[in-house]
């Protein structure tokens, strides 16, 4: 049913991930598809750049990309079938950027629980569901 499957993670929090990947994991194996795991740093503010080093950017990618290696490998999912890939930019302009890469066909993705600024401002999950163009699972823990 669902061929690529684009899971994004937060890795400051990967339990709360957990959920979401496994859900993923298990979609998959049904329809012998793929996952995507992604992580989006954000961009270094201006006003931070003189006081980190000058190949920040890039330890953190490095450091990013390592952690969803290790993710990956820790998911059960055979190595052909789930790859990752750090992005850089806003959350959820950088998400549905990917899904549309990929040609994503679902994504997955765990959120907070909403908090009365959410209700205003909206999340990325929110987000990432209004303008999506491709079915959006949330889960919830």
């Amino acid at each position: 049913m669902f061929k690529s499957i684009l899971v994004p993670i937060d890795l400051a929090d990967t339990d709360l991930a957990k959920p979401a990947i496994d859900t993923a994991i298990s979609l998959s194996q049904s329809s012998n598809g793929t996952v995507r795991l992604l992580n989006v740093l954000q961009m270094t503010p201006v006003m931070l750049a003189e006081y980190v080093p000058a190949d920040f950017d890039v330890q953190q990618r490095q450091s990013s990309e390592d952690a969803l290696a290790i993710v990956a490998r820790e998911a059960g999912l055979e190595p052909s079938r789930i790859s990752s890939v750090v992005r850089q930019g806003g959350i959820y302009h950088e998400i549905l950027e990917e899904a549309q890469a990929i040609k994503a066909d679902l994504i997955v993705m765990t959120s907070h629980r909403p908090a009365m600024k959410t209700y205003f401002l909206g999340s990325n999950a929110g987000h990432v569901v209004r303008y999506a163009k491709c079915s959006v699972l949330v889960v919830r823990r």
